[in-house]
């Protein structure tokens, strides 16, 4: 499994501890997951990681408003969708 593969599995865990109303416990996961989603693009084009950027923006803004369910929207969608992309 690569780190891309194991991320993508975080990703898709922690939304759906978002999607539970688990928000403290996913909170905790989300750290893990933006560091290995931060790493696995490091070596990706400059448009993935301006992609990765704004996306990250949205997803700590959702954090923010406390907006769970929105959360889990951006991880399980857009930052998927991103990491595979990055995969390519």
């Amino acid at each position: 499994m690569t780190a891309i593969d194991k991320c993508l599995d975080e990703c898709r865990e922690c939304a759906g501890l978002f999607r539970l109303g688990r928000d403290v416990e996913a909170a905790l996961e989300m750290v893990d997951v933006f560091e290995g989603a931060q790493q696995s693009l490091l070596s990706a084009s400059a448009d993935v990681q301006q992609s990765w950027a704004a996306v990250l923006t949205q997803m700590l803004a959702c954090q923010e408003r406390q907006d769970w369910l929105g959360l889990a929207d951006y991880m399980e969608f857009e930052l998927i969708e991103l990491l595979q992309n990055a995969r390519l």
